[in-house]
This record gives structure tokens, C-alpha cells and sequence, in this order.
């Protein structure tokens, strides 16, 4: 496995990837990463952005097994947010999420203070990895949160 930047030729891939895992956990509903107006096309979107970025983990064969994105947090300065870290079925518990996480934050670093991700309580593994990444579970949403469906909101300093 490798992982490198996001190319236009993986956005469907991407898609039906985050598409199935939210399925999986029955929330393909309003207020998770599902409606994302830009979720069909990734690439362009964190491109058009500045200091972000979208990472694509992909086999010998260079298909896409997952991805993960940084971008910056609604209005505030210093804050980015950790987007859209899927795994495809097939890619799971290789270490491929620690792996997307530890390039995003690299990236985070040169350009914020501050990491912030939302997730739900019940994705167990998922908030098992941002603790032992060093985030630090929140109370609530910060302002400016787009997807109200989330239950478990984290923050990380950069420094």
C-alpha cells in the first residue's frame, strides 16, 4: 500500500467508498459526510481550497482502499478539520487509517495550531485511534459544524 495525493480519476471511487461505509453504519442520512454537495468530486474541491488536502491509500495495483482530508475549519484561524477518513472492507485493519492520519496531521502541522474532527460514540474503533493519536475528546460541537448528525467531537494541538 502507498498513499499519495488525490487525483480526479479517483473521485467516483472515493465516493462509493464513504458512501458504503456510512451505509454500513446506517447513516446515510442528513447531517453526516453523506449529502456532501462536493463528495463526487473530492479532488477539485480540497484543490480549489488552500492549505488543504486529500490523500488517497491505494494497492499495488494503484485501485483506492480509503483516503482522508485536511482542510481549514469554517472561519477560524489556526484550525483545520480531519475530513472523510474511510477505509474500504477489504483495506481494514491493516493500519492504513493510522498510516492517512499520521500524513494529513504532517501536513496539518505546517500550516495550523490545531486539528478538530467530528465522529460518532458509536464508530468505537475509529475514536479508540484519535485518543491514542493524541486528541482530546470535547464536550460539544465548535461553532461552525456542518454535520449535526456527530456525537463525539475532538480537538488536537499541533505544536
Amino acid at each position: 500500500m502507498r498513499i499519495r495525493e488525490m487525483e480526479e480519476k479517483d473521485n467516483q471511487t472515493m465516493e462509493q467508498i464513504i458512501k458504503h461505509s456510512l451505509e454500513t453504519f446506517n447513516l446515510d442520512i442528513p447531517g453526516t459526510a453523506y449529502f456532501d454537495p462536493q463528495l463526487s468530486c473530492l479532488a477539485q474541491f480540497y484543490k480549489k481550497q488552500s492549505n488543504a488536502k486529500y490523500w488517497v491509500a491505494v494497492n499495488e495495483q494503484d485501485e483506492v482502499v480509503g483516503g482522508v482530508g485536511i482542510a481549514p475549519f469554517g472561519e477560524k484561524t489556526g484550525i483545520c478539520e480531519l475530513q472523510k477518513l474511510y477505509i474500504a472492507p477489504e483495506a481494514q485493519g491493516m493500519g492504513l487509517s493510522k498510516e492517512l492520519m499520521k500524513v494529513a496531521l504532517d501536513f496539518a502541522k505546517e500550516h495550523y495550531q490545531q486539528c478538530y474532527l467530528e465522529t460518532l460514540k458509536k464508530l468505537q474503533v475509529a475514536n479508540l485511534l484519535y485518543t491514542k493519536l493524541g486528541f482530546r475528546q470535547l464536550e460539544r460541537a465548535l461553532n461552525g459544524s456542518e454535520h449535526n448528525a456527530m456525537d463525539a467531537w475532538y480537538i488536537k494541538e499541533l505544536s
